[in-house]
């Protein structure tokens, strides 16, 4: 399955996608979404990404520009194991594609998604208390932040809700 906005295209994430994961998971850009400079790591967290759909029958889509045909980030459902509930999760890979209003552009499309085809009317996302700009797409979503959660890998996380659609 795809889904195309404007400016992206999201589709399932695909082998050819690791480059563009691999610079983004090994830079501080992954601060905050357990980014690592191993190589293996990044290998085996792509590897997670791909092994979702098969466990859980969906996941998150790679966002292609349009414009470029370049992967430039993931977004959509994710419920990962030691996960509280599935939520819908969201990175931008590049500093280029940073704060031009891909993430939430993607995030609309993949919302819409997951409420038609999962039935998911108020998803949640999970963000670390000092990612800002998380939390500020978040709000710009009209998503409030709920509750605080631990998670034993990735620490403290605040869950915020999405609106219903």
């Amino acid at each position: 399955m795809e889904l195309q906005t404007q400016r992206l295209i999201l589709r399932p994430p695909a082998a050819r996608d690791f480059p563009a994961f691999k610079a983004y998971f090994m830079s501080e850009r992954a601060q905050f979404t357990g980014g690592s400079p191993d190589p293996i790591l990044a290998w085996n967290r792509f590897c997670i990404t791909l092994g979702h759909r098969i466990m859980r029958g969906y996941g998150v889509f790679t966002i292609i520009n349009r414009e470029t045909g370049q992967p430039i980030g993931a977004a959509g459902p994710f419920f990962p194991e030691g996960w509280p509930e599935p939520e819908i999760a969201w990175q931008i890979w590049t500093a280029d594609a940073e704060g031009k209003g891909y993430a939430y552009e993607a995030v609309i499309a993949a919302r819409s998604h997951v409420a038609k085809s999962l039935g998911w009317t108020q998803p949640a996302s999970l963000i670390a208390p000092d990612n800002l700009r998380s939390q500020a797409l978040a709000r710009r979503l009209g998503c409030h932040p709920e509750r605080d959660f631990t998670h034993p890998h990735f620490g403290a996380l605040q869950i915020w809700r999405h609106p219903a659609p």
